[in-house]
């Protein structure tokens, strides 16, 4: 069933008067029926009374319309029974608005004040239709211009070319460079700028031919550049060019290499892109480093060419050959192919590109399927009696413990200590107990292990200091080297802990600040410890002493 229309209740006309007096009171006009909704009310809109109002519904008299009303009980004239004008009124108004505002009036400025709810709209309106005693056919605009001076902009005073380029070359004797369409206000002609200047060129308006502009104009007639229009480059003379970069700065350039030396007014970012769209009569679908390719075979990193598994493997065996060693991501340069590097071959496996799509994934796995060098993960298995015997091998051979970046394992060329820490640390290769190549030296041969660092004392520090000071007669600093009685450590390692509390030390200091702590107490002064006291400020932080 359809809803039933809603039916509004009846008004009483002492309650319209009431809402037009607050609508006068709160705006300084008379509501019309296009005034929106009426606040105050639930629901209720001007254009609902007026229509009440119209047919005598809701229990409001028929008078006509809410405008009729307004007239009948507050004496509001209907718009077309308003006060006649005289153009020295309008003129009067409009020079008010100028010395309250600053500007002159326009037919959107609103309310005129003082005249009684007279707009500047409908003052407009009665100059073009010639009503309430005006001349017709004009306009606010117009009458301003006319009596004040006042530019119109529906009717601007022609141009001419020679007074554009008057105006130009003054510019130009001002700025050292032509205008463009940017260039703001025109100094020798107040009111006009450069951007309607360019757009009376382009549309051929004020007097002016169609199809010109400001660029076009001041380059033909006085030479200036257009960007708009740029000039052509032969490919013979961008190859000159070209060659001159490269002799002069011994690299090829590029479209980041800023203007060209040889016509600075060019750079070679705008060669770039006309290569790319076939502009300034060069081909298209091109660019900077393609045609460097093509015609000075310089490498374009874009356009990289294919790689064939045949290729690598050959550059693999001359590797294996040269060094020894099957190569990995990080084996550098490819002599047999310049430009090419063994990270850039694993790339291309791994991203499926150079023509290497399917098949291995990495450089690593395709020496493994051409039986080359075992992968990783198919490498032999593992024990820590094994780990440890390499590792004395290391050492006896050089005379130091390897670790993580010792890289291949001196008695098994296939390994690598960063590998081996790898499998250690994941469980890999049947290690079962998860540990670290540090940490497994650490417990069977007692290498320092640097991560696990014994705890210190403040006692510790301070009798070890001591014991220095009857050595050397000097207090220790962060300088004095490695400490005799703890094997592996120095004092540069124990002012470091000091000063940011490490290795279970509770408190913050330093080496200088327990020296003067304890030279005090001992009864020395600064001037009696040689360079003691230098030494010491060199090696306070000011912070807070935090020693006991």
């Amino acid at each position: 069933m359809a809803e039933k229309k809603l039916r509004r209740r009846p008004l009483d006309v002492r309650d319209v008067l009431r809402w037009i007096d607050a609508y006068r009171e709160a705006t300084g006009r008379w509501p019309t029926r296009a005034s929106g909704d009426i606040p105050g009310t639930f629901g209720e809109t001007w254009l609902a009374v007026d229509k009440a109002l119209r047919s005598g519904r809701r229990n409001l008299p028929c008078v006509g319309s809410l405008i009729k009303l307004l007239a009948q009980e507050r004496g509001a004239r209907p718009l077309d029974q308003r006060p006649d004008l005289t153009i020295d009124q309008v003129l009067v108004h409009a020079d008010a608005w100028f010395r309250r505002t600053g500007t002159w009036p326009t037919r959107t400025s609103g309310l005129i004040p003082d005249s009684g709810g007279d707009t500047w709209s409908a003052i407009d309106a009665a100059l073009h239709q010639g009503r309430r005693t005006l001349p017709g056919k004009s306009s606010l605009a117009r009458l301003l211009a006319e009596h004040r001076g006042v530019r119109n902009k529906q009717n601007l005073p022609h141009l001419f070319e020679e007074q554009i380029l008057a105006w130009a070359d003054a510019w130009y004797g001002r700025t050292g460079q032509w205008p463009n369409a940017d260039s703001g206000p025109v100094p020798e002609a107040p009111g006009e700028t450069w951007m309607a200047v360019d757009t009376a060129l382009r549309a051929g308006a004020r007097h002016l031919t169609a199809g010109g502009s400001l660029a076009r104009l001041l380059a033909e007639k006085r030479g200036a550049r257009n960007i708009q229009d740029p000039i052509d480059i032969p490919r013979e003379q961008l190859l000159v060019w070209i060659d001159a970069h490269h002799e002069r700065t011994r690299r090829w350039p590029t479209q980041y290499s800023g203007p060209v030396q040889e016509a600075p007014e060019i750079s070679w970012a705008a060669i770039n892109h006309a290569l790319r769209r076939g502009t300034r009569t060069l081909p298209g679908g091109s660019s900077l480093a393609e045609l460097l390719r093509i015609e000075r075979g310089v490498r374009n990193c874009q356009a990289l060419p294919d790689f064939s598994r045949k290729q690598i493997r050959t550059w693999a065996i001359a590797h294996h050959q040269r060094t020894g060693h099957w190569p990995d991501r990080s084996s550098g340069p490819i002599p047999e192919a310049p430009g090419e590097t063994w990270r850039t071959v694993d790339q291309a496996f791994g991203r499926q590109t150079r023509g290497l799509r399917g098949g291995a994934s990495s450089l690593a796995k395709f020496l493994a399927e051409h039986g080359m060098k075992p992968h990783q993960r198919d490498r032999p298995p593992l024990s820590l009696k094994k780990i440890v015997a390499f590792a004395d091998d290391h050492h006896e051979r050089t005379g130091e413990w390897p670790h993580v970046n010792s890289g291949r394992v001196l008695a098994d060329p296939r390994e690598r200590w960063d590998l081996i820490d790898n499998a250690l640390r994941l469980g890999g290769r049947h290690l079962t107990r998860r540990t670290s190549l540090a940490q497994l030296l650490a417990r069977k041969r007692g290498v320092r292990n640097l991560q696990a660092l014994p705890p210190l004392s403040l006692e510790q520090i301070v009798r070890c200091a001591r014991l220095y000071l009857e050595r050397t007669g000097a207090w220790p600093t962060y300088k004095s080297g490695p400490i005799p009685e703890f094997p592996g450590e120095t004092w540069s390692g124990w002012d470091w802990a000091l000063r940011n509390a490490k290795r279970e030390l509770t408190v913050r200091s330093s080496l200088a600040k327990l020296g003067r702590k304890h030279l005090a107490g001992l009864g020395w002064c600064e001037g009696c410890n040689g360079e003691q006291p230098r030494q010491e400020r060199e090696g306070d932080t000011g912070q807070e002493d935090a020693t006991p």
